[in-house]
């Protein structure tokens, strides 16, 4: 007779010495049986973790997305004309070299920085980060050739490249798997809030008049490096004081809510929140199919939002607008794009679904890449940026959380998030190459590429939902119980996501 899901549950909770226990003392993978709570003082303790974690994250992120692409912003205000004071000659494909740059060392730093992450922990690791590239950020200012350009890129590209991956699994110590597509998206959608402040910001800032010593005088493109470096560093100097280290040892909650807090998630991941990266976690991670298709989706994903991100600005002067006016058009897509992406991520966790609004908005950038590509009208294709905007945006927060949520125990997901990041990231490079000189002013080759990659985007995210859905249907069958055949407790604990117990989000 086949087990029941209940019943098959209960025995996976026995598999692994989940059972009560008089004394309520902590078992071997970190669970407290005898500990109960209810529903409303869970969503109590949630709301404190919301307020002490998203908003910080959410900032900080801003932060580093806004000092990866103020170098758009700084290219239409001179940054680019050697003719000008402090310019630089950026002809040819140097512009695209300085951004491809950041991209390559981006990449490389990705897996080592989230396992120093999870070693050091992340209440001053990823301020340290911060606080570094808006150092590098600030000096950039006082760049003067295309080969200063390129070493502050390459410099800025070590420590931004741990960031996000790190705030995402930040959240992930802090939230269950359906709680989790809901922040992320939110810290994500800090991507579009900078893209839209960046454009004002960087308008008010490049207007103010020369000023500094005698022997270096700064203005125009230089005051937007100085000044957002300048922000940052203050913002990651301070971010220790309100940043948390995990739930158990959370300082906004008293002694029973730390306790609930953390024995939440061992209950939900079924791991041990302590447990230390292994070799055998980044074999884990690596070598999942699921883990593949959400990177090769957010590689194309980042195709797009990295591209528009840093080209929108010369794609919009380049409809004949003026510097100013491009820099302030660039603002109403990003705020859509924004609300947008934080509207599918709550319901996407409301639902426990992943796959179909990624394919769902990835028609609608389709769409815009289409306009974008054959009209030649500059309202209809500015139009046609918000489509972009708002169908690309959704994809980064979702590839990433559904990974996430599809990899088990703390070690696995913290090689998961940087893994996928950093596979995608490729994209990024790809993206400086996309629109070029050559291809100006309507740039059909970008709008195609990215026209294509959109396409593929679809194709991915309905294989996920097929993969994701038949994999459940074999294990809830049976046809996977053979992995649990001569293994100990410890063992069977240590399969993670390849437990037959364990079930994927579609």
């Amino acid at each position: 007779m086949m087990a029941t899901d209940s019943e098959k549950e209960v025995a996976y909770q026995v598999e692994r010495g989940v059972h009560s226990s008089k004394d309520g003392s902590s078992l071997a993978d970190g669970s407290m049986p005898d500990l109960v709570w209810s529903d409303e003082e869970e969503k109590a303790i949630r709301r404190k973790i919301d307020w002490h974690c998203v908003p910080l994250v959410t900032l900080l992120y801003m932060l580093c997305f806004l000092d990866r692409i103020n170098i758009g912003n700084a290219r239409i205000q001179g940054m680019n004309k050697p003719e000008l004071p402090h310019g630089m000659d950026l002809s040819g494909f140097r512009f695209n070299w300085a951004l491809s740059i950041f991209y390559i060392i981006y990449l490389l730093v990705e897996v080592p920085s989230n396992i120093l992450l999870k070693r050091i922990g992340p209440r001053f690791f990823l301020p340290l980060l911060v606080c570094a590239f808006g150092l590098v950020s600030m000096c950039t200012a006082f760049v003067t050739t295309f080969e200063g350009l390129l070493g502050a890129r390459a410099i800025l590209g070590v420590f931004e490249g741990g960031a996000m991956p790190g705030m995402a699994f930040f959240l992930s110590c802090f939230y269950k798997p359906n709680e989790l597509l809901f922040r992320i998206g939110i810290y994500v959608s800090a991507a579009s809030i900078a893209g839209a402040f960046g454009g004002l910001l960087a308008t008010g800032l490049a207007s103010i008049p020369y000023w500094g010593v005698a022997a270096m005088r700064i203005g125009t493109w230089q005051n937007i490096f100085f000044f957002e470096g300048l922000i940052t560093i203050i913002i990651g100097g301070l971010a220790p004081i309100w940043m948390p280290t995990k739930p158990s040892d959370a300082y906004f909650l008293n002694e029973r809510e730390r306790l609930i807090a953390a024995e939440r998630l061992v209950r939900e991941h079924r791991a041990d929140p302590d447990e230390k990266v292994s070799w055998a976690h980044v074999k884990h991670a690596v070598t999942s199919l699921h883990n593949y298709t959400c990177a090769l989706g957010f590689f194309l994903i980042n195709i797009t939002v990295q591209g528009i991100s840093v080209f929108l600005p010369l794609i919009l002067q380049d409809l004949g607008w003026t510097n100013t006016k491009a820099q302030l058009y660039s603002v109403p897509p990003y705020v859509v794009a924004c609300a947008v992406a934080v509207a599918v991520a709550y319901a996407s966790d409301k639902t426990h679904q992943r796959g179909i609004y990624l394919a769902v908005f990835s028609l609608l950038s389709m769409a815009g890449f289409a306009i974008l590509r054959w009209s030649t009208d500059p309202n209809t294709r500015y139009g046609a940026v918000f489509l972009v905007m708002l169908g690309a945006f959704p994809g980064g927060p979702g590839f990433l959380s559904w990974a996430i949520n599809n990899s088990a125990g703390p070690s696995v997901r913290a090689v998961t998030s940087a893994y996928v990041v950093s596979l995608g990231t490729m994209g990024g490079i790809v993206a400086t190459w996309t629109y070029t000189y050559l291809d100006a002013p309507k740039y059909p080759i970008g709008h195609t590429i990215n026209l294509v990659g959109q396409l593929i985007v679809v194709c991915l995210s309905l294989f996920g939902i097929f993969y994701c859905s038949w994999e459940n249907k074999q294990r809830e069958a049976g046809k996977r119980d053979h992995r649990l055949e001569g293994l100990s407790v410890e063992d069977q604990h240590k399969l993670g996501n390849r437990h037959p117990r364990f079930r994927l989000w579609t």
